[in-house]
């Protein structure tokens, strides 16, 4: 070899060597928007989240809306002044449901919305249960279980909410199959609680005392449609089911207290909510929509549920 081709040789062994090898580009610190702590559901969330991001050295700011899309607003503006490089988003509710995501954007900070999606301004993926076709199934089975026919009342979720639309969706479908199921009366929650679930339920069945089913669009509002079934004390028997599986409620169930909901997989929600906001940040493509199977839970398989949940 000559002295020339050994110089450029050289040259472009040392020019490899200095040249920087394509790295994933890890996130730093995530930011993440709760819609309201007091809930089992979102708080299994958050605890996932926090601790699944904690072993891949990924720092998490946890902020918590109380119910208050106003709030959430706020919190988010001030996320996104400490450094965040993603965002995983719960929207508090339907109004102003927008607003954070297009902040987020407007910055170049990917989103990563959980359980809700904002219409008009979605985030860059969506992580849910497959809420349609699983409210289609609880609902199918219940309406099976009182015998095919029946009055219904409905306590919904906060209205406009995608968890509250969906579910509705897919209840309907499956009263289509039982025209001799009616829904004599519907009210929707604020804040998806147990207090509202009680106070709705036992205004609903004082005025329909015929009532044969209850359904609670979440396990907090079932509890509570079951306490307002126990206090009514009815000559007839009243189904009551739900929609979550949230720990407390997964108890509730095996001891009685209602009689099925479907357990969505709250615990993986976290884990892939961390996983897309890396692959977002590394430039890499996600599913727009990340939907979940739950599963149709009563006391005949919530034993598993409560040992280990999904």
């Amino acid at each position: 070899m000559t002295f020339k081709k050994s110089l450029l040789a050289a040259i472009a062994v040392a020019t490899t060597a200095l040249t920087p090898l394509a790295a994933s580009a890890q996130p730093e610190k995530i930011g993440l928007a709760v819609a309201n702590l007091q809930a089992n559901f979102f708080n299994q969330i958050k605890q996932s989240v926090e601790a699944y991001a904690s072993e891949k050295g990924i720092e998490v700011i946890t902020v918590d809306a109380k119910g208050d899309s106003a709030t959430q607003v706020s919190q988010v503006q001030d996320l996104l002044t400490q450094g965040i490089d993603a965002l995983i988003y719960i929207p508090a509710g339907a109004a102003a449901a927008t607003v954070p995501v297009r902040l987020a954007h407007a910055q170049g900070i990917p989103v990563v919305n959980v359980d809700r999606n904002a219409e008009g301004e979605p985030g860059d993926t969506f992580i849910a249960s497959d809420s349609v076709v699983s409210a289609y199934e609880i609902c199918k089975y219940m309406f099976e279980q009182a015998g095919g026919s029946g009055d219904m009342v409905i306590v919904h979720g906060q209205k406009g909410t995608t968890p509250e639309v969906d579910r509705s969706k897919g209840c309907t479908q499956a009263m289509e199959e039982f025209p001799g199921i009616k829904v004599v009366a519907e009210q929707f929650s604020q804040i998806w609680s147990q207090d509202e679930g009680f106070q709705m339920t036992q205004n609903m069945l004082q005025a329909h005392p015929d009532v044969t089913l209850v359904w609670g669009q979440a396990d907090a509002l079932a509890l509570g449609a079951a306490q307002a079934v126990k206090v009514a004390n009815l000559p007839q028997r009243i189904w009551v089911f739900g929609f979550d599986g949230d720990t407390a409620a997964l108890e509730a169930l095996r001891d009685g207290v209602f009689d099925a909901t479907s357990t969505q997989r709250t615990q993986y929600f976290g884990q892939l909510a961390v996983d897309s906001a890396i692959k977002l940040v590394n430039g890499e493509e996600v599913p727009a929509e990340q939907l979940l199977p739950a599963t149709l839970t009563t006391k005949e398989n919530v034993e598993p549920f409560i040992a280990n949940h999904p």
